[in-house]
């Protein structure tokens, strides 16, 4: 617990202007100008952009494995990390299918592609080869068995998220089995935790730079033009996320009691710098600090969250059949209720498939493309311009999603210290159906303020 809330004395705040929310959005605003102003320049700050990126995905390894090992190796039961899976998992599917039924739904009603009357053969395959080449690749079988990683340490060094995970696992399943004996080394696993976790807040002080150079680039390649061009769909897909994120996911924070707002105010830093680099694995690390803080234990966040980034993607769900469908109005293409069916069925499968892969949202989108009769793959063209945008959005909805499931499935586990939450969160203490894990009280967590 901070000293100064264990002693009673009120907690100094730092001002706004020195807080990583500010400087964020600072540094997103001028780089839009940037951008807008001087497109040649704007693209030429990419590689502040990717470095920042290059520089969080180098950690990230390190932070699932020790978060994760460290929880398992805690756990009194071994058995609770199957059951937190297959909560963890349920969540997701529901969740994911009901993602890319809104989609299916919002695009039925709203029709954005209808009256563009767009010819099939004035567009431009060769487009969209690399991203129709990648989802030929990406394959159920092949991504299960992806999952295994040729050695041991391989996953750290190819820094694939799902062997790190599976790695993760079976190390700290290992620990736990083995007991007092790997006392040592879970104490020198906890003590590397505190030293990877201070990397992550001096690299966190980068995140600024990485943001103006990203959005400078976005804004000077694609320019505000491209938004204006396929408005009707960017606009659809962003007032329907924002549905997904305040009403759906919204009712589930309000019944497992706490508010989606709260949490996304205390999120605030983190989806600022996913909005600026259009990239979710920015910001993970931080994610997975911050929900610990909130209250969730460490196995839970260390399970659910990693897991949540390749399986519970309820952005690039919604954005999937949304997109599908306006490609097919925009080509005057009628699909039945059959063919609708089939789309809302293989996209449940190819989102799993391509979880992982960069620029998943848009390969997903052509995997199940080549799969629906009647929508030529070549459709994607029209949306190729503005994809950058929408993957804002995408990774922004993927985010909450993800750091509203933790919190449920630490719920569901009744170890959700809802002191700990309460206090995050900025809120007044609300009693809740689960009773807190009685080995886990209010004073075994850091609890902090938002800034």
């Amino acid at each position: 617990m901070h000293p100064a809330a264990a002693s009673g004395a009120p907690v100094a705040r730092r001002p706004f202007y020195r807080s990583l929310y500010f400087t964020v959005l600072l540094a997103i605003v001028a780089g839009g100008l940037i951008g807008h102003l001087w497109p040649d320049f704007g693209q030429s700050l990419k590689p502040l952009g990717d470095a920042f990126i290059k520089l969080v995905k180098m950690i990230i390894a390190p932070v699932i494995f020790l978060t994760i090992t460290t929880g398992i190796a805690g756990m009194r039961d071994l058995k609770q990390v199957g059951r937190v899976a297959a909560k963890a998992f349920a969540y997701f599917l529901f969740f994911s299918t009901l993602a890319l039924i809104i989609g299916l739904v919002i695009a039925n009603v709203v029709q954005p592609g209808r009256g563009l009357n767009i010819d099939p053969a004035t567009l431009n395959a060769g487009a969209v080869a690399q991203y129709t080449a990648a989802a030929h690749e990406s394959t159920i079988v092949g991504f299960l068995t992806g999952i295994i990683p040729n050695t041991l340490v391989s996953a750290f060094v190819e820094g694939n998220i799902l062997q790190t995970l599976f790695v993760s696992i079976l190390f700290g399943i290992a620990l736990a089995m083995v007991g007092d004996v790997a006392a040592p080394v879970n104490r020198a696993l906890d003590a590397l935790s505190q030293v990877v976790f201070k990397l992550v807040a001096i690299l966190m002080k980068a995140a600024p730079i990485g943001a103006f150079g990203a959005f400078a680039f976005t804004i000077g390649a694609y320019g505000l033009g491209a938004i204006a061009n396929l408005a009707a769909l960017i606009a659809t897909f962003y007032v329907t996320s924002l549905v997904f994120v305040i009403g759906v996911l919204g009712l589930v924070c309000l019944v497992n009691g706490f508010s989606i707002f709260r949490l996304i105010s205390y999120l605030k830093e983190e989806l600022l710098l996913v909005l600026g680099t259009s990239s979710s694995e920015a910001a993970l690390p931080s994610l997975m600090q911050k929900l610990e803080r909130a209250g969730a234990p460490k196995s839970v966040v260390g399970l659910v969250v990693p897991t949540g980034y390749s399986f519970n993607l309820d952005g690039t769900n919604i954005y999937m059949t949304l997109a599908a469908l306006f490609i097919a109005q925009a080509m005057n293409i009628e699909l039945s209720l059959q063919d609708q069916l089939l789309l809302l069925l293989v996209a449940m499968i190819s989102s799993k498939g391509a979880a992982g892969i960069t620029g998943a949202g848009f390969i997903t989108l052509a995997a199940t493309l080549a799969v629906v009769p009647g929508v030529p793959v070549a459709g994607m063209a029209l949306i190729l311009g503005i994809d950058r945008f929408m993957s804002e959005c995408r990774a922004l909805t993927n985010f909450v999603g993800n750091a509203v499931a933790t919190l449920v499935v630490a719920r569901w586990e009744g170890e959700l210290d809802r002191e700990a939450l309460h206090a995050a969160l900025g809120s007044g203490p609300r009693a809740l159906a689960a009773p807190p894990d009685p080995a886990a009280g209010p004073g075994d967590r850091d609890v902090v303020t938002a800034d």
